[in-house]
């Protein structure tokens, strides 16, 4: 088929959209605004988005936002333009893989603010090669990326600098509120390049040298006004690192910031500061009065560090409200708390109002105990406000749960109750759980969501967890507990009124059939469910109609129902039946992944 010969208008809009792209005149964009609306919106649509920002930055609005249509003489509002739809369809084009959690109100910015992320990423891996030798800025941008914003051909002349690293700074660092640096990119003259940012979050990667301390520590400094999240992912630090990092938050001789996140994940803390709490890291804590979450994951602590962050903690006035200790190794660092020494100790959780605001606390594999069970019961007695508490993949038993029973019972008496407990592969036992459900089973604050995953269980705690389906419980993970095809039929006879539930999971079970058959009365006494996990079940392939069947029957709102990791042998009959439940356009039903190969593709016949 010929291709269809462009119109008039298109070779003339293609002509406009070109001299937009290159120095023009000062009455051309004065010409294009005065185009009939129809024309205009068109026009729009068609712009690469250089252009289209070359277009909006010279929009004639007035104070009040409202701009003359000359083919009106009416005031138009800025909104009326549709150019933030344009900025939309522009970012999905490009990225339609990354789909934003929380819709911006600026497509404009977070476009620009995506494309210089591009850029740095880009020039991260030319500079990490070993024969790089010269100026970040100098870096050229590759021809793929240029052509994304519209610089194609003889539109993007090296001459003009287009295509180098410290022209997008330029143009487009403005945007940029929220970044992402290699090390490599940590020099001084980073500080330089970056100047244009108003940089509110910055997530530092592998940062190892002192040359890369100090060219971070100036673009901090330069950016200590307007920072208000920091993350170290991978890096290494000395005392004398982490004391220059938080030194550069020194504004006028006074260290007084506003970083209201700090997360240090996955870094390596040499001696000194590896034992005990850097005098800097101190100071910075000290000192951050709108703190209110504070990371140090997967870094190797131990118990004498952590004691000596609780201390600080303790004193703070600011009102830290998530505390994530994850992955390290501090067991026996509440070994000091215990009812005597909450007594008559002058170190007490009432000196200061920072740990009473406490709403999350993650203690998730850190090799505790029983006894550090224990001990943390006192501790959370003196937390008011805690609503989540994570101490997964820590081997505390059922005597360790028996510990925290008395301070979960407690809590739900208070106007402040637990909200989310996670106790996964935490070596429990049926008859721990049995208890614990028991006594969740009759909180008077009910619990919302609860893990209890990767505990072998059996069958045997299915008459408690019946019971406890009743309850006002939102999110259960119960899986890989060992239910097996005895368990779920147990379920299904005990579970007989509407659930509360809104997501599930049940994957790893070995249920079978019966699996599906659970899924199918789950659907139908479960109103608000919206997502469910029941992969690597070992379900037969018939049961795919059974789920099917339920779905359609079904008056709830279920978006996501996981059933991977099982062995099917599909027939075009197997997949038509799945090609009804969508949601946003999107599949409900995940299958196995031999299923890709047997479903057709949108473009075939």
């Amino acid at each position: 088929m010929a291709e269809e010969t462009p119109s008039l208008i298109s070779l003339c809009m293609d002509a406009l959209t070109q001299q937009l792209l290159r120095p023009f005149d000062d009455l051309l964009l004065p010409s294009i605004y005065h185009l009939p609306s129809h024309l205009l919106n068109t026009f729009i649509a068609r712009l690469p988005p250089f252009a289209l920002r070359i277009f909006q930055q010279h929009l004639p609005f007035d104070e009040d936002g409202f701009s003359l249509d000359h083919s009106t003489n009416k005031r138009k509002r800025a909104g009326d333009w549709n150019l933030n739809s344009a900025w939309q369809r522009l970012f999905h084009r490009r990225w339609p893989q990354r789909v934003q959690p929380i819709q911006p109100t600026d497509w404009q910015q977070i476009y620009w603010e995506m494309h210089l992320q591009d850029c740095l990423d880009e020039a991260a891996e030319v500079a990490l090669l070993p024969s790089f030798n010269g100026y970040i800025g100098d870096i050229q941008i590759s021809e793929s990326t240029l052509k994304h914003i519209g610089f194609v051909g003889d539109t993007s002349p090296s001459t003009c600098g287009h295509s180098k690293l410290s022209y997008h700074c330029r143009q487009f660092g403005s945007y940029a509120s929220c970044l992402r640096l290699q090390n490599v990119l940590c020099t001084a003259e980073a500080s330089v390049l970056l100047q244009e940012c108003k940089l509110q979050s910055l997530i530092l990667r592998c940062i190892r040298s002192k040359e890369q301390i100090d060219g971070l520590c100036k673009l901090l400094a330069q950016h200590s006004r307007t920072l208000t999240s920091l993350v170290f992912v991978h890096c290494t630090f000395s005392t004398d690192f982490i004391n220059a990092i938080f030194g550069s938050f020194v504004i006028e001789g006074v260290q007084k910031h506003g970083i209201q996140h700090l997360s240090i994940i996955s870094s390596s803390f040499l001696e000194p500061c590896a034992v005990s709490l850097p005098s800097g890291l101190v100071s910075f804590l000290s000192s951050g009065r709108s703190l209110c979450s504070l990371k140090l994951s997967d870094n190797h602590h131990g118990r004498t560090f952590a004691k000596d962050l609780l201390v600080t903690l303790l004193n703070l006035s600011s009102s830290l409200s998530v505390l994530d200790l994850s992955d390290n190794k501090i067991a026996g660092w509440l070994s000091d708390f215990n009812r005597r020494f909450l007594s008559d100790s002058h170190l007490c959780f009432g000196s200061g109002k920072s740990l009473k605001m406490l709403r999350v606390l993650t203690l998730r594999e850190n090799n505790l105990g029983k006894d550090d069970a224990e001990s943390l019961r006192y501790a959370l007695e003196h937390l008011p406000n805690l609503e989540e508490l994570d101490i997964s993949e820590n081997s505390i038993e059922d005597e360790g749960i028996r510990n925290l029973i008395p301070y979960l019972v407690g809590a739900s008496e208070t106007c402040h109750p637990i909200k989310c407990l996670k106790l996964d592969n935490c070596d429990l036992s049926s008859f721990g759980v049995n208890h614990l459900l028991h006594v969740l089973s009759s909180f008077k604050g009910p619990l919302k969501s609860l893990s209890i995953a990767d505990n072998y269980l059996g069958s045997q705690v299915t008459e408690a967890l019946g019971k406890f389906f009743s309850t006002p419980i939102e999110v259960l993970d119960i899986a890989g507990i060992g239910l097996g095809s005895e368990g779920f039929q147990e379920l299904q006879n005990l579970t007989k009124e509407e659930l509360k539930l809104v997501k599930i999971n049940i994957s790893k079970n070995r249920g079978g059939i019966e699996t599906a058959k659970f899924l199918s009365k789950l659907f139908s006494l479960a109103p608000q469910l919206v997502e469910v996990n029941a992969a690597c079940n070992l379900m037969p392939m018939e049961s795919l109609a059974i789920v099917c069947s339920a779905l359609k029957c079904a008056k709830g709102k279920v978006q996501h129902v996981d059933l991977t990791g099982h062995i099917w042998d599909y027939k075009p009959e197997h997949i038509s039946l799945c090609t009804e439940f969508l949601h946003n356009e999107l599949p409900i039903l995940i299958l196995p992944s031999s299923s890709i190969s047997a479903a057709p593709h949108d473009h075939d016949p």
